[in-house]
């Protein structure tokens, strides 16, 4: 989450702020700051009131969380009541701000807004235009965007339990979004006071922070916040109920609940004392050097076997989907590496991801290597900004142009034209597998080198050494 702030040159020596601020407080609760008009005591302006919560919570919270729509009801005074809260929250407390945007054409200039003027961490928002929709905002590598995939308002059952309870669209937005972003940069907000509605969400993501809402309206919360937990008692942000905000005791009140809430958290804890790692059961002779790299995509179902349309339009008996390793940090952190051994090579000021499948990766890279990314937008819209390229950059810089698979080359091709037509210069396209068949060779005759953390037959060679795959198998792979 930004809570990424870079540090020194890797990504291990990086510090995340909302943990940071977790352990120095010593709590999972988060405050909004709202200039609500129903709250607000008479006597106090909405600034005194605001400073005066700040004031009264700094060292027991680990995040504030201020709504955006609040601000903007009340015109050019709330926009200037927030640019004067802001300052008041201690560096070291991370700031959501509470947007639920959903407006695609914004996106980027909000995101430019937030992160850079406000300079905000994180950001709620609607995940019903899609994965563009969200792009902008994780372009800003030290910050985090929480998708709101369920809310608590009955109405909206109808849609988010659709097409039935045991299946409901809620989870399988779950499931599409860990895809958008590596989980230093997406999390997930769940409103819910369903402990079996909480737990289905962190079953399906045990990586991610989850911003949950609305279990306050739950008479047992114990079940409800041991559910939303990971196994370390963490990963769970914790509103504070709005009617604490009008007590005179608010710092008593918050201690307490807090001392509560970490009782859940260290039963939680001391039940789930495991960890999950992969390990490999495979010795081969001639080890490859990515052997347990491969074997663990495999297993993890990133490799497959059978009758593939691959989006080149190719009919293949294999196809690699990269997606599910953003959700495993283990393997994420492996193909990262990866990548950077051969990225170390190159001279580059800017990365650029190949939406949308290796934008996540791309945003990995750019945290990593401390280089800003870029990305070409897989179409341009008739209206907003028009933009053919989504970030920053200057004229004549070089992009190493990053992607999953190379199959063909024409949408890295592509890709390269449209980088290349706003007077950025395009040498290098580094992917994590080249399905060869001299792709490369056309490649270089385009002017662009490609490079690869792997080839389709060293992936073949590995799986089929290892038992992985049958002999029959192996033969389909082979490349003619």
């Amino acid at each position: 989450m930004n809570f990424v702030k870079p540090l020194e040159s890797a990504i291990d020596t990086n510090r995340y702020r909302l943990e940071n601020a977790i352990a120095q407080n010593n709590s999972l609760l988060i405050i909004g700051l709202d200039p609500n008009p129903e709250m607000c005591p008479a006597e106090l302006s909405y600034r005194e009131w605001l400073q005066w919560i700040i004031e009264q919570t700094q060292d027991k919270v680990c995040a504030y969380k201020p709504t955006l729509g609040f601000y903007q009801a009340m015109g050019s005074a709330g926009m200037e009541l927030l640019e004067e809260i802001l300052p008041l929250i201690p560096a070291s407390i991370p700031v959501i701000l509470d947007a639920k945007h959903a407006d695609l054409n914004t996106s980027s200039i909000l995101a430019e807004t937030a992160f850079e003027q406000w300079n905000v961490d994180a950001i709620t928002v609607n995940p019903f235009s899609g994965q563009d929709q969200v792009a902008p905002f994780l372009l800003h590598a030290d910050k985090t965007v929480f998708v709101t995939c369920c809310t608590s308002n009955p109405k909206a059952s109808v849609i988010q339990n659709y097409p039935k309870p045991d299946s409901p669209l809620y989870l399988d937005l779950v499931k599409e979004v860990r895809n958008w972003g590596p989980p230093e940069q997406l999390a997930l907000e769940i409103g819910t006071n369903d402990p079996n509605t909480l737990r289905q969400v962190r079953d399906n993501a045990p990586e991610r922070f989850i911003l949950a809402r609305s279990l306050w309206q739950s008479t047992e919360i114990a079940p409800i916040v041991a559910s939303g937990l990971n196994n370390s008692g963490n990963g769970l942000l914790i509103p504070v109920p709005q009617d604490f905000l009008t007590q005179e005791n608010l710092a008593e009140a918050v201690t307490n609940l807090n001392q509560s809430i970490n009782k859940i958290r260290q039963d939680v804890t001391e039940s789930n004392r495991f960890c999950q790692i992969w390990t490999s059961d495979v010795c081969l002779l001639n080890e490859h050097p990515n052997q347990d790299l491969i074997l663990q995509l495999y297993d993890l179902e990133c490799i497959l076997f059978g009758d593939y349309l691959q989006a080149s339009g190719q009919r293949l008996p294999y196809y690699i989907d990269l997606r599910k390793i953003i959700s495993q940090p283990q393997v994420f952190q492996k193909v990262l590496n990866a990548y950077s051994g051969i990225l170390e090579t190159l001279n580059f000021d800017r990365i650029a991801g190949i939406p949308y499948g290796a934008l996540p990766t791309a945003t990995g890279l750019s945290i990593r290597l401390h280089h800003p990314m870029i990305y070409p937008r897989k179409e341009v819209k008739a209206h907003g900004t028009r933009r053919v390229i989504e970030g920053y950059f200057e004229p004549g810089e070089t992009v190493v142009m990053i992607d999953d698979t190379l199959i063909s080359g024409k949408s890295a091709i592509e890709a390269a034209e449209k980088i290349t037509s706003q007077g950025l210069k395009v040498e290098d396209i580094v992917v994590f597998v080249d399905h060869e068949k001299g792709v490369k060779d056309r490649m270089k005759e385009q002017g662009y080198r490609a490079h690869s953390v792997l080839t389709i037959s060293e992936i073949t060679e590995i799986l089929y050494d290892a038992g992985r795959i049958n002999q029959e198998q192996y033969e389909l792979l082979q490349i003619e």
